[in-house]
């Protein structure tokens, strides 16, 4: 595999594994840094990917790995699972835009407080529209277990904004 093949076949899912780390890593240099890493690993083993079903699959889960050992090791410490969202692309007004600004912060701080497998899974579903069977594959979890994980997810950060926001109260 060349060079030009290895960026066919690599860099219509980078960003995805940017968001990935960005989800997991709490800076944009700590998530810029890991998919670098995850870049050049898989260039490494550019002559076995050919043979990767799934390459994209593979290097979700790839950075996952890389990203939760970074989370363990003693000089991330300080690091915590953070969730980003860019949305909101087109012609707004600013008052809808800082609107969708401060839900997507409040989101985000919910998903914050969530177990780190509803967090996983919700990103994976939610964010970069991963199928089931994907995300079992990737997280190495049991359909139902993934079901389960994202329907408490989604309850926990819908109950919240709603006591955020007072929904239905008055």
């Amino acid at each position: 595999m060349n060079q030009a093949e290895f960026l066919n076949v690599v860099l219509p899912f980078k960003d995805k594994l940017y968001r990935l780390a960005k989800r997991l890593l709490v800076s944009n240099e700590e998530a810029e840094d890991a998919t670098q890493e995850i870049l050049l690993k898989l260039w490494s083993k550019k002559k076995a990917m050919e043979s990767y079903n799934n390459v994209e699959a593979f290097a979700m889960t790839m950075t996952k790995n890389f990203c939760l050992d970074r989370l363990k090791s003693k000089q991330a410490s300080n690091l915590k699972l953070v969730h980003s969202n860019y949305g909101d692309e087109g012609s707004s007004s600013l008052q809808k835009q800082v609107e969708a600004k401060d839900s997507i912060d409040w989101v985000e701080k919910i998903m914050d407080e969530l177990p780190e497998q509803q967090k996983m899974v919700l990103q994976l579903r939610d964010v970069e529209q991963y199928e089931y069977e994907e995300i079992e594959e990737l997280l190495g979890m049991k359909p139902t277990a993934i079901r389960v994980a994202l329907s408490r997810a989604r309850k926990t950060v819908r109950e919240k904004l709603m006591q955020k926001h007072s929904y239905g109260i008055g």
